[in-house]
């Protein structure tokens, strides 16, 4: 991993799944396999932040967060890195554009879960993550109302992907948007944390 980023090449289509992994569990690994799988992702890196803008309470120490998430998820096709903390960002907008003036000619596809879609308008400048990548949203079958008609769904409507298509998500240009149902795994950051096995 040269100066902290993994390789890469031209044509290379990377999905980038970011979050605090405060503790990264089994439902992590789990859907970055069916990203990789569903969206014909040749890799995906796990972005871990060095805090989330929108949470007043701070993680645990970056080093254990990283420790645990590449313990999680042994996958050569999957890197854990600290990218956003060897950049500077904390915002996904920035993180994002930073990445593309550093890896020209690779495409990025933004994987979150349907929880964010339904927030991701109170991200900062969050209309300039849909205008710079594809986006896929994923989703439990039966949790996709409140993401479905959120404000970014809304405005974003007609940029919308259906799931047919979607294996070709990240070499359309951008606007561009999907949802993936899947079976998700019943871990949680939040329950893991509560029962003491993390903090």
């Amino acid at each position: 991993m040269r100066h902290g980023f993994p390789p890469t090449r031209p044509g290379m289509v990377i999905g980038l799944l970011g979050g605090s992994f405060d503790p990264a569990h089994a439902g992590h690994a789990h859907i970055t396999r069916e990203a990789l799988k569903r969206l014909d992702l040749d890799r995906v890196w796990w972005l871990v932040s060095p805090g989330n803008p929108l949470k007043a309470r701070g993680p645990v120490s970056l080093d254990r967060r990283m420790a645990r998430a590449r313990a999680v998820m042994q996958d050569p096709r999957v890197a854990v890195t600290d990218v956003e903390a060897r950049l500077g960002t904390r915002h996904t907008a920035r993180t994002i554009a930073a990445l593309q003036n550093r890896l020209p000619g690779v495409r990025l596809v933004w994987l979150m879960g349907a929880d964010n879609m339904a927030q991701v308008h109170l991200w900062r400048d969050w209309t300039e993550i849909f205008a710079r990548v594809p986006v896929a949203v994923l989703a439990r079958p039966d949790q996709r109302g409140p993401a479905r008609h959120s404000p970014a769904a809304e405005r974003l409507r007609r940029a919308y992907v259906p799931v047919w298509a979607a294996r070709g998500l990240g070499r359309r240009d951008p606007p561009a948007w999907t949802f993936l149902d899947m079976p998700m795994h019943d871990a949680s950051s939040t329950r893991i944390r509560r029962a003491g096995g993390w903090d």
